[in-house]
């Protein structure tokens, strides 16, 4: 039985890849014979997201791309926008921006920046992007970002990028409803969804729907004991995350690992189906690769099966 909304998986370069980059392409090759038509890359200090966002669509013109996530703090709107129409071009209109505001722990420690008006500056970045994406330049002084490149921004074949923001405090999912087209949260349960993060967006904007698109770790899987002992240890990091700390408390769980959704078939079905009818209007499966290659064929298969 379908589960009625489009499903996605993210992807990354396997350990030990000889180049990361073409893994990549192999494996997305693999999702879309599997049958799936959508793939996520994640930022982090490695490989940029939006660059492999390009490669991938040009390699594999089939199936659609997006970042899941690009944090705003590190990157001007500028070169985001000029990077994200690129992308969008490549992709012959099949990208979508994912931004998110970041780990104020990490960027600091990476880039030796803190942002300690995070929604603000995303109110600002929004504004600019959309701007600079969709009109060819703006001139704005924010107290955040200031922009005025004199000369044009547009990338022909580039633009109608859906921005989408990985917003989950209710001051930033305000401003994601206000400004973007849809939300893209990483473990916020179906709980989380249908109780906070759904009636927000749409209070801020009434006047249309936005996409929600839920992350959310899966695994098909016979071998449940092992592989939840390694989501537990994968996913530990997110515990120490301020924003998603709050959502798991909003969601009434301790650990990261008890929003994964580690089982047969229907096991997973019946997870992914509560995502769906809290108000997800698609799904982004991640984690799908730690049970091993065999598992993450057989995850992908039962994704591309139900899917609608």
């Amino acid at each position: 039985m379908e589960i009625r909304v489009p499903i996605g998986v993210s992807v990354a370069p396997r350990p030990g890849a000889a180049n990361d980059v073409s893994d990549v392409l192999d494996q997305v090759r693999n999702v879309r014979r599997a049958g799936l038509r959508q793939v996520w890359f994640g930022q982090r200090f490695d490989f940029d997201s939006l660059v492999l966002a390009g490669v991938v669509a040009q390699a594999v013109p089939e199936i659609a791309v997006g970042t899941s996530v690009v944090p705003i703090n590190p990157r001007h709107p500028v070169v985001v926008a000029s990077q994200a129409q690129t992308v969008q071009a490549a992709a012959a209109g099949k990208f979508r921006l994912g931004l998110g505001l970041g780990a104020a722990t990490l960027e600091s420690a990476a880039f030796g920046i803190t942002e300690d008006k995070p929604v603000l500056r995303l109110r600002e970045y929004l504004t600019v992007l959309r701007e600079l994406i969709e009109h060819g330049g703006v001139e704005f002084a924010g107290e955040r970002i200031r922009v005025n490149p004199h000369m044009p921004t547009t990338v022909h074949g580039g633009g109608h990028i859906p921005l989408l923001v990985a917003a989950m405090g209710p001051q930033a999912l305000r401003v994601t409803g206000e400004l973007a087209d849809g939300v893209i949260p990483n473990l916020a349960g179906p709980r989380t969804l249908e109780s906070h993060i759904v009636p927000t967006l749409e209070r801020a904007r009434p006047s249309r729907p936005l996409q929600v698109i839920a992350g959310v770790p899966a695994v098909v899987t016979d071998r449940v004991e092992e592989v939840r002992a390694r989501a537990a240890e994968s996913m530990a990091f997110y515990e120490r995350v301020p924003s998603y700390r709050a959502a798991l408390d909003r969601e009434g769980v301790e650990r990261a690992v008890e929003l994964a959704l580690i089982g047969d078939e229907e096991h997973v079905r019946r997870g992914l189906r509560r995502y769906v009818e809290a108000g997800a209007t698609e799904l982004l499966v991640t984690q799908t690769d730690l049970a091993g290659a065999d598992d993450q064929a057989r995850t992908w298969e039962f994704l591309a099966g139900i899917a609608g």
